[in-house]
């Protein structure tokens, strides 16, 4: 009896100790396409953040806007990430 409490006590701190890196690595992720983005947008002539849309965007900051959306959703599979 001594010997299954201590097993489960043993796999109770083992547990309590892992830490999820999920969180910090989907915040890597979202820095990392934030700095493409940002890139891709002066590439194509443009201020990130300073246009709202409409007629006059041109299409490459559109193109990198619909990469950005592509590229942060790629990164919500890192919150799943256990790292111990």
């Amino acid at each position: 009896m001594a010997t299954a409490m201590r097993v489960l006590m043993l796999l109770f701190v083992l547990t309590m100790l892992q830490v999820q890196g999920g969180p910090l690595a989907a915040g890597i992720c979202y820095t990392g396409c934030n700095a493409l983005w940002v890139t891709c947008v002066a590439a194509a002539g443009g201020v990130a953040g300073v246009a709202t849309g409409g007629i006059g965007v041109p299409a490459a900051i559109l193109a990198c806007n619909a990469g950005q959306g592509v590229c942060m959703g790629a990164c919500i599979v890192a919150l799943g990430l256990p790292s111990p």
